[in-house]
C-alpha cells in the first residue's frame, strides 16, 4: 500500500494585550516564529505589524486582548489576528479622503490575498496569506 502521509502543518499562535507594546511583541515573536521555520519573514512582518497595529488600534475593547496566529504548509503562509471588535469589519478599498484604512493597502500589496472572518462572537479575525514556494 503506498500512501502519501501529509506534511505536517506549522502552528503558532500567542494572546497578547490589546495595547501597542502587544504590537510590537506581536511583530518580534511572529518575526522569530518565521525565522525558526526558515521561512521569508521581511513581508510577513510588515503584514503583522499592521494587522497587530489595527487590532490595537481599532479592535480594542478594554480588558480584552487580541490573538495572532501563524500557520503555514508546504504551499501558503497564512497569518491571523483576532480582536474583539467583531462590529468593526475593515473595507477592502480604503477611500483615498480616509485618513484611516492606508495600511490595508500595503497588506494587500504584500500579501497575496488577504479577508476578514466574522466570529466567533463578538470577535473577527483579519487574515493574510502569502504564496511560498515549495519547501522542505
Amino acid at each position: 500500500m503506498n500512501q502519501r502521509i501529509a506534511e505536517p502543518k506549522l502552528h503558532f499562535r500567542v494572546q497578547l494585550s490589546a495595547t501597542r507594546r502587544g504590537a510590537r511583541l506581536a511583530r518580534l515573536l511572529g518575526v522569530e516564529q518565521l525565522r525558526s521555520w526558515g521561512l521569508p519573514f521581511e513581508d510577513p512582518a510588515q503584514v503583522i505589524s499592521e494587522l497587530a497595529a489595527n487590532a490595537v488600534s481599532h479592535g480594542r475593547v478594554p480588558g480584552r486582548d487580541f490573538r495572532l496566529v501563524l500557520a503555514a504548509d508546504a504551499d501558503t503562509l497564512s497569518i491571523g489576528v483576532t480582536d474583539a471588535r467583531g462590529d468593526r469589519i475593515p473595507v477592502q478599498q480604503a477611500p483615498a479622503d480616509e485618513e484611516s484604512g492606508r495600511g490595508l493597502l500595503i497588506v494587500g500589496a504584500l500579501a497575496s490575498r488577504w479577508g476578514t472572518v466574522r466570529g466567533p462572537f463578538p470577535c473577527k479575525t483579519v487574515w493574510a496569506e502569502f504564496d511560498l514556494p515549495m519547501w522542505n
